[in-house]
């Protein structure tokens, strides 16, 4: 039923054998005709061909369909009576190998080959888009079992229960991931090449239910990857992106927007999902760091709780929003792992440190993955309980760290002084980006926001020491409602 080019060969072309392949003579740029093509291919892609997926049998890809498959008239079959009920639940082999993994990272509960229904009808695909060879998927490994830390006192217990009431569930990732590969066949009827990544806190093990979900568009991987112009190369590549969702997906896709920031991104909501998205083009820094992040949330059977309660508190107060010039939650997560790290007796290393190959800026994209697999749980002499930890932090930012010359590093596990170059000087607070060195809280760029955030830490650390009640600087009915 499938074609040889998506079942019968590898996800993708061993390294010694790329030079045999039509694409590897692809420059390493696209230029200017290529995106022309893609304008081609979007206006071209043959909508009356339009087939669906089969329902995804949980951690298989569902092939894309030929034509000679049965077509889909909304949810239900056009003639059932060609399937047995077997059949429709059935996993594709290959008699080569093994069908690529989509997702293993978490952990599901109950029956591996659970299915949900998809989320749009994909679209005919070009001989021309088969002859491309099969782009690798990023297989989701399953974390580490961790217990939770034992709660002794109240604070403690409050911090873990908002944690298992508000940390995202496993269903809430499977929908951003099958969202995620739809997306990605849609998208590679304009660029083939192309492939696209899960980032952020759905990813990263700091999500909560209400998280939204990041996603970043690679149009080229390795060895042809390229940096995009953000100002000029991604929002065109984001208008196809964007035109293309207007047209073809508004049945599924609804609020597509181009927002044409420093770095620009397609804002969307999913309508089987309600989970809105974020997409931008080639910011792979994001993917990186992902992964980064993701070793640090399973090292330690705190920090999980402890980020995701902080970053609660910080919504709260409204000085977790990087588009009003408060924090990034990617600042704070940074943050936090930073407190850890610099402790008298530290509850984190610095994993760029110990591990420098693995989470080396070099590794390629297709491998980042695999780092967290590679790092054992950390075991710290650190016995705070995670209400110590919680006053301790909010301790530290409003009387112990230096905001006018220090500037956070998770890289080396310490605050450093800041560089006297323009990325860093007349900033409020500085955090170095573990991979590409920038400042992740430059959107902190006002006086009385930078004052808000300080005065916001000292006042939350006088009333958690008075009351030790999280209800006293967080409300656990508002924190819960915003879940």
């Amino acid at each position: 039923m499938f074609p040889n080019s998506i079942l019968g060969r590898p996800p993708f072309t061993p390294n010694h054998q790329q030079h045999n392949s039509f694409f590897a003579l692809s420059p390493a740029l696209y230029s200017h005709q290529q995106l022309i093509d893609a304008h081609f291919n979007f206006q071209n892609a043959d909508l009356s061909r339009a087939v669906s997926l089969q329902q995804l049998t949980y951690g298989n890809i569902s092939p894309i369909q030929t034509s000679a498959s049965p077509l889909f008239r909304g949810r239900k079959l056009s003639d059932e009576k060609t399937f047995p009920l077997d059949g429709k639940r059935q996993r594709f082999h290959s008699p080569h190998q093994e069908p690529t993994i989509v997702n293993q990272i978490v952990p599901f509960s109950g029956e591996r080959r659970y299915s949900m229904p998809p989320l749009f009808h994909t679209h005919y695909v070009p001989d021309v888009v088969r002859c491309v060879p099969p782009l690798r998927e990023i297989p989701f490994l399953e974390p580490r079992e961790i217990t939770l830390p034992e709660a002794k006192d109240k604070l403690s217990q409050q911090i873990l229960e908002l944690f298992e009431t508000c940390q995202q569930q496993v269903s809430d990732l499977k929908k951003k991931e099958l969202c995620r590969a739809q997306l990605q066949r849609e998208i590679q009827l304009l660029f083939p090449q192309s492939r696209l990544f899960l980032v952020g806190s759905s990813l990263n093990g700091f999500g909560a239910r209400s998280s939204d979900g990041d996603l970043c568009l690679v149009i080229k991987e390795e060895p042809f990857f390229f940096q995009v112009n953000q100002k000029t190369e991604a929002r065109h590549i984001l208008t196809l992106v964007h035109k293309h969702f207007c047209t073809r997906l508004s049945g599924y896709i609804e609020r597509p927007q181009l927002i044409r920031a420093k770095v620009p991104i397609v804002k969307f909501r999913d309508k089987v999902s309600c989970v809105e998205f974020d997409l931008n083009v080639n910011n792979t820094v994001g993917i990186r760091n992902t992964f980064l992040l993701r070793a640090y949330a399973y090292l330690e059977n705190r920090v999980r709780p402890l980020v995701l309660v902080i970053k609660k508190w910080a919504s709260h107060h409204e000085i977790n929003d990087a588009s009003r010039g408060t924090l990034s939650s990617y600042s704070l997560v940074l943050m936090v792992l930073h407190y850890l790290q610099t402790l008298p007796e530290p509850i984190l290393p610095s994993l760029q440190k110990i591990y420098p190959d693995s989470f080396s800026p070099s590794v390629q994209l297709h491998l980042v993955h695999q780092a967290p697999c590679n790092v054992p749980p950390y075991l710290s002499k650190n016995e705070s309980s995670l209400g110590d930890l919680l006053l301790g932090f909010l301790k530290y930012y409003a009387t112990e760290f230096d905001w006018n010359s220090q500037m956070i590093s998770v890289r080396e596990a310490k605050a450093i002084p800041r560089p006297d170059d323009i990325e860093w000087r007349n900033k409020y607070i500085c955090v170095e980006e573990p991979f590409d060195g920038t400042n992740t809280a430059r959107a902190v760029h006002e006086k009385q926001k930078f004052d808000m955030i300080k005065d916001q830490f000292l006042k939350s650390w006088h009333r958690l020491r008075n009351k030790r009640d999280l209800n006293s600087i967080l409300p656990s009915r508002a924190a819960i409602l915003k879940t």
